[in-house]
């Protein structure tokens, strides 16, 4: 038999306080229903305000940058007279003849290309379209019409191939970057001849040839496929600074990546845990926190200043970015095995598996779309880097595309940082655009390869 104690000493609970308890319970709950809805609100308004900004961003740089994709260009009949390109006929080399000397008698021959009067080439091309341009006061405009890039184009294409010395080619050359921003809209016509950067006869052509279909806007190759300039503007292009990025782009994932991921290999499955580990492990930390401009600074003390590397050189840049992308990728990829279910390690050990097997053989399968996931978004970090750059030289004006990681070069980021301060900044304002959404490209394409690999290769317990 069960014996049941009651206490018949405990307090009772009147109808009344009952009713009242609910009416504070149910009031309690109101409150915090209502409280929870209002954070829920501002959260999303917040949410809303940031992607709100974000667009205004976006809009902003795309409805300045896309014109610069567009450039305006003159379609003329270049007849390369051989009374003008009077020149040597081009060097062949030699049976038996060195490779020294062979270079030495070509740079003689381009020396002499260089030396025809391509210019007269192009006024002669020029003059047919332009009226009024016979008379000799309006003679001295004719080459305004055009960028001075286009004469060493025309040299270039002489040396390329010298067969096209008296045949007539039908071109389209690239307009001044004074013109370019005046047909575009970029120039406010109603300012006095004293104030404009044109003469009114060459404002006058671009009017005309606009209108009669000689000019147009055309897909700007020259971005992509010129270097910088400061002689002729609207030649500059991304070229050089897009070679330079990829170089150390190319040093990051050979040296960045692969000693971030084992050093995070070693001290989450393999390092003791002790004062040395932790220690590590706070510097590290620490080292992710340094601001990027203090990589810059230790590199130019070491790699240059040390170790006497070329200066704006993106061997230097790669490895200055190699320092501060490690603590990001070895911080990451550390998230990443610690998300690897114990479980898997312990059934590789109870079946025999050795600590090499276990962590090569199972856990770092797992592991692959964390680490490619971390080691992407280290990179694309590294891509939009400028401030270690500026201290390593790397803003010095680069007129030809890097063909090592042991020439000058500059970087996209700091190619953007020079074009905004130009002088001519009603042509360079769109143009600096235009370089932020190349750049902008390639770090959405990074991050969202980083995300379709991680969804790729996730696999779930």
């Amino acid at each position: 038999m069960t014996n049941t104690f009651i206490d018949n000493d405990s307090p009772r609970i009147e109808p009344q306080d009952q009713e009242l308890v609910r009416s504070r319970v149910a009031a309690s709950l109101q409150r915090r229903h209502r409280q929870e809805k209002v954070f829920k609100s501002i959260g999303l308004i917040a949410v809303l305000i940031s992607l709100m900004l974000v667009g205004l961003l976006f809009v902003n740089i795309f409805s300045k940058g896309l014109p610069a994709f567009f450039q305006t260009s003159i379609t003329v009949d270049v007849y390369f007279d051989p009374e003008i390109i009077d020149i040597s006929p081009k060097p062949v080399r030699e049976d038996g003849e060195a490779t020294a000397d062979f270079r030495d008698r070509m740079l003689d021959w381009e020396t002499e290309v260089g030396m025809a009067n391509f210019s007269r080439v192009l006024t002669n091309a020029l003059t047919p379209v332009l009226p009024g341009s016979e008379q000799r006061s309006n003679q001295r405009h004719v080459l305004r019409m055009v960028t001075s890039g286009e004469r060493f184009a025309l040299r270039q294409m002489v040396i390329d191939d010298p067969s096209i010395i008296g045949q007539t080619q039908r071109l389209n050359l690239l307009t001044d970057a004074n013109i370019d921003v005046w047909l575009k809209g970029n120039i406010d016509r109603s300012l006095p001849d004293s104030q404009q950067q044109l003469h009114p006869v060459v404002r006058a052509w671009a009017d005309e040839l606009y209108a009669s279909g000689v000019i147009k806007n055309r897909f700007s190759w020259a971005l992509f496929m010129n270097a910088d300039s400061r002689s002729s503007l609207a030649s500059a292009g991304l070229a050089g600074a897009f070679m330079g990025s990829l170089y150390m782009m190319l040093i990051v994932i050979v040296l960045a990546v692969p000693m971030g991921v084992a050093a995070a290999i070693y001290l989450e499955e393999f390092a003791p845990r002790n004062r040395i580990t932790d220690l590590i492990e706070v510097n590290i930390n620490n080292l992710a926190a340094v601001p990027s401009i203090v990589f810059g600074l230790l590199g130019a003390a070491v790699f240059i200043g040390w170790f006497n590397l070329p200066i704006s050189a993106p061997v230097v840049g790669g490895l200055v970015l190699s320092l501060m992308t490690l603590p990001t990728v070895i911080i990451a990829t550390r998230s990443t095995l610690k998300a690897i279910p114990p479980s898997i390690r312990q059934a590789a050990l109870g079946l025999g598996a050795s600590k090499v097997q276990t962590v090569f053989h199972h856990v770092l399968p797992l592991a692959i779309p964390g680490i490619l996931t971390a080691s992407i978004l280290g990179v694309a970090q590294a891509l939009g880097e400028a401030a270690p750059l500026l201290l390593i030289g790397m803003k010095s004006f680069v007129a030809a595309v890097p063909s090592s990681p042991f020439e000058q070069s500059t970087a996209l980021p700091v190619q953007i940082f020079l074009w905004q301060g130009n002088e001519l900044r009603n042509f360079f304002e769109a143009r600096t655009s235009a370089a932020i959404i190349v750049l902008l490209c390639l770090m959405i394409t990074l991050n969202g390869t980083a995300i379709w690999l991680r969804k790729k290769f996730e696999t779930r317990w």
